[in-house]
This record gives structure tokens, C-alpha cells and sequence, in this order.
């Protein structure tokens, strides 16, 4: 469980990273109202149809023909990353690299494996058996 959680959690950081450095545009052409033509990567063809005002109201009508004014309009949206996500160690102060020197060391450290077959009562030697005594008193653990 807990290593599943690690790999969504790394998964979604990269998501985010990836998508906070990402640029990208919208470009959109309209011809009154409506939207003819819809392009994310690359510029939108204009309409073949030209739109024309009618002359007793504020709408546009579209028509087939060739018009003198027409009211078609084209909107771009951009939405730009970020670019400075590198830190660079020369603009950190001496605290600062002494900090992150002394804290990777510690935590490289925190995970250095122990000698697995350290005994610490290898040079011990255990008293002489007399007499024993447990056996004696018929004292027994249960």
C-alpha cells in the first residue's frame, strides 16, 4: 500500500511539474457569435463565409458572398510556463550550502546498513556451571 501511494505521489508531481512548465496557445475564430474554427498548436483558417452587419440591427448574419464589412473576429489565448525552475548554488549564501551540504550528508548517513553479525558478547565467557540451581529449588518458568 504504502509503496503504491509513492508511486501516485511521484506520479502526480510530475504531472504537475510537466503542466506548470508547459506553454501553449488557444486560437479561435468567430464569425458573429459563433465559433467556426478552434486550434490549440497551430493558427486557425479563416471561414470561407464572410459575416455581414444587417444595417437595422446589431447581429451578424452570416452570407456566402463576399461582403465590403465583415464582423468575423479571431482570438488568440496564451498561456505561458514558467522557465526558472532550476536553482542555481551560486546565488546561495555560505549558511545556506552549509546547510544543504550538512543535511545530505546526515541523511546519506541515516541509511548506511549496520554489520549484520555484530555480537556484542563474543569475548564474554559465562561463569562456570556448579550446580544448577533452578533444578535445585524446582523453580520453573511457564
Amino acid at each position: 500500500m504504502k509503496e503504491t501511494l509513492h508511486k501516485i505521489t511521484a506520479t502526480l508531481m510530475a504531472l504537475i511539474v510537466l503542466l506548470s512548465t508547459m506553454s501553449f496557445s488557444l486560437d479561435m475564430h468567430y464569425c458573429g457569435d459563433r465559433l467556426v474554427d478552434f486550434s490549440m498548436f497551430d493558427k486557425v483558417d479563416t471561414c470561407m463565409m464572410k459575416a455581414e452587419k444587417s444595417k437595422d440591427s446589431s447581429v451578424c448574419e452570416v452570407m456566402e458572398m463576399e461582403t465590403k464589412t465583415g464582423c468575423c473576429s479571431d482570438l488568440e489565448v496564451t498561456i505561458e510556463g514558467q522557465d526558472d525552475l532550476k536553482i542555481s548554488f551560486d546565488k546561495l549564501t555560505f549558511e545556506q550550502q552549509q546547510f544543504v551540504f550538512s543535511f545530505t550528508y546526515s541523511f546519506i548517513n541515516l541509511y548506511k546498513e549496520a554489520d549484520e553479525n555484530k555480537v556484542p558478547f563474543r569475548d564474554y565467557v559465562p561463569p562456570p556451571l556448579l550446580r544448577d540451581v533452578q533444578i535445585l529449588d524446582q523453580t520453573f518458568l511457564i
